[in-house]
Formats: structure tokens, sequence, C-alpha cells
């Protein structure tokens, strides 16, 4: 059984060693192509909720997404109405007001069943 030292551990040098005669272009070259090591983000918590609309409004969900299919993009209903969020919060307060005036209101709560 080998002897385990009793030092710490080497460290691991971030870019390969230089060359004996390497030029700084050749030096930069190498060290650009090293990989970088990864920063990882932190998760966020994700909040499961449900909401009432119009069938008119989901059908404009379902028209929106032919409509990224269309252009080779595949988006998930979720997707589609949280880019429709970050586009409500670029409009000045002007236009969103309007926007949000133009909405037909909803009764709260849930419908009755129609079946």
């Amino acid at each position: 059984m080998a002897a385990k030292s009793a030092g710490k551990p080497a460290l691991k040098k971030p870019y390969p060693p230089i060359a004996k005669g390497a030029t700084a272009a050749k030096t930069a070259a190498k060290r650009a192509a090293a990989p970088l090591p990864k920063v990882s983000k932190p998760k966020q918590k994700l909040v499961r909720d449900s909401f009432t609309m119009p069938r008119a409004d989901f059908d404009l969900i379902a028209a929106l997404k032919e409509r990224l299919l269309s252009l080779r993009v595949f988006v998930k209903k979720s997707e589609l109405l949280r880019a429709g969020l970050h586009a409500l919060t670029g409009l000045d307060d002007a236009k969103l007001a309007s926007t949000m005036k133009g909405l037909t209101p909803l009764k709260p709560g849930r419908p009755k069943n129609s079946d």
C-alpha cells in the first residue's frame, strides 16, 4: 500500500502550459481554444396555476402556435403566454392601459360544465 502524501493536492491550471519558443499568437490561440469553466445558473422555482379565458382567446393561442410552426419555431402554450407577458412589459403606460381596457371582463371563478 502506497503512503499518502501529507501535502495539499496540486491545483489544476486553467490553461495548458506554454511550450518553450511559442509565440504570443500561438499561446493566445491555445488559451482561446481551452474550454471555459461552466457557470451554473441558480434554478428558478416554477409556479403552477390555472386560469380561465374565452374560447376566442384560446383559439388565438392555437393560431399563433401554427404561425410559429410555419416559421419552424416550436413553442408550448406556456412559452407563448410568457412571451406575451414580456411583450406587455415593453409597452408604454398608455398603450398597456388601452390594451387592457380592450379585453372583455370575465366572471370570477370556474365556468360551469356545459356537458
